[in-house]
């Protein structure tokens, strides 16, 4: 039992709780977005009523076509919110931090080991290296 409960206690767990329930509401906002703002224009634009309710049909099956634009286009928005706003942040930083971290291992140039960059022989093949600053 106390197995479980570090597992439900641990960090990773609560933080994607956090997000998944993070992301469903923002996923309704954008919906909401869609459906009340950016659909209107684009029927208005279009000559339609009403862009959501477009359908044709086929034996007498509607198919909701303008719902499915609808899902589409909420779809494109938080793909692009996520990648402008999370991913490509995320990216930059781990590059940055990529550059500021010093160099501390090197290979050896007969077995190509990691060995410390100041080593004056290699720990594997004994191979004599001269030593970089």
């Amino acid at each position: 039992m106390q197995g479980f409960r570090k597992f439900l206690l641990r960090g990773n767990l609560i933080e994607l709780a956090v997000a998944v329930v993070i992301g469903a509401a923002f996923g309704a906002v954008v919906t909401s977005l869609v459906k009340d703002l950016i659909t209107p224009l684009i029927a208005a634009i279009g000559g339609k009523p009403n862009f959501a309710n477009l359908f044709f049909t086929v034996n007498k099956s509607k198919f909701l076509y303008g719902d499915f634009i609808n899902a589409l286009i909420a779809f494109a928005i938080i793909a692009a919110v996520v990648y402008f706003l999370v991913v490509s942040p995320v990216v930059r930083l781990l590059a940055r931090l990529q550059r500021s971290q010093e160099v501390t291992e090197r290979a050896c140039p007969e077995c190509l080991a990691d060995i410390p960059v100041k080593a004056t022989r290699c720990m594997y093949c004994t191979t004599t290296v001269t030593p970089t600053a």
